[in-house]
């Protein structure tokens, strides 16, 4: 009941009370407590009716500020979606550029010195950067399985290459990937041990490790995770093998 009605009924009393109570000859035709008591429930009845109005008009207002709040909730939830979908695009590109740029400064760092005798020229230079570009194109392409045939083939054709290092690392990624944890080991283990200063070569005993683990080779696991620690202590992946055996 809203207040308009409220008034029309406190209007109505007044015009009872007012016919009721100044006229005499009107007064003697009621009981003065009858008269009494008319008035005072009709009094309550407008405070009664006040009251509820009140109710309603709080109850309109405190909806009306709960839509508001919910307006402004939903228009905060789709600013966290948009920075997280922002977020997410972001990180697959920058995963996508890191083969890119992490390939690019190693076969910087192969490249011979310009004062060290240049190698006998290949049979085929062309060829062989084109089967490990392929190669290399499936990784970057989540094609695992393949991927790691093109390493294989790369390393049995071109043995002395200058990117067999890149081939064994590479390869051994891709097959670890693709769960062939067997080869995988095969192919970090002689990484680390052709070419042990390289800068790859602790994460590559580590994801032998890894493979070593999985196909549940637990005595290989453990000597690679000891080598690990002890030939490369400071970096961060024999760090994380000497916390391992201590825990063992």
């Amino acid at each position: 009941m809203n207040r308009r009605m409220v008034s029309r009924l406190a209007a109505l009393l007044a015009v009872l009370l007012s016919a009721v109570l100044p006229l005499p000859a009107q007064a003697g035709l009621f009981d003065d407590d009858e008269a009494r008591n008319r008035i005072e429930q009709l009094r309550v009845e407008v405070t009664d009716l006040n009251k509820r109005a009140d109710t309603v008009n709080r109850n309109q207002i405190d909806f009306a500020n709960q839509v508001e709040t919910i307006k402004t909730d939903i228009a905060k939830l789709r600013g966290q979606i948009e920075v997280l979908t922002y977020e997410l695009e972001a990180a697959q590109k920058r995963q996508k550029d890191f083969y890119v740029d992490l390939d690019n400064r190693l076969r910087k760092i192969e490249q011979p010195p310009a004062d060290t005798k240049a190698e006998a020229p290949k049979a085929d230079p062309a060829l062989e950067t084109r089967d490990y570009e392929a190669a290399l194109a499936g990784l970057k392409g989540s094609k695992f399985k393949e991927a790691g045939a093109s390493f294989l083939a790369f390393i049995k054709t071109y043995p002395n290459s200058s990117l067999a290092a890149s081939a064994h690392y590479w390869g051994g990624y891709a097959h670890a990937q693709a769960k062939d944890h067997a080869v995988a080991a095969e192919l970090f283990g002689k990484f680390a041990a052709t070419w042990p200063n390289d800068e790859r070569a602790p994460s590559a005993l580590e994801s032998r490790v890894t493979s070593l683990e999985t196909g549940r080779d637990l005595k290989a696991a453990k000597a690679s995770l000891e080598q690990l620690a002890e030939r490369y202590p400071n970096s961060e992946a024999g760090k994380r093998a000497k916390l391992r055996l201590k825990k063992k």
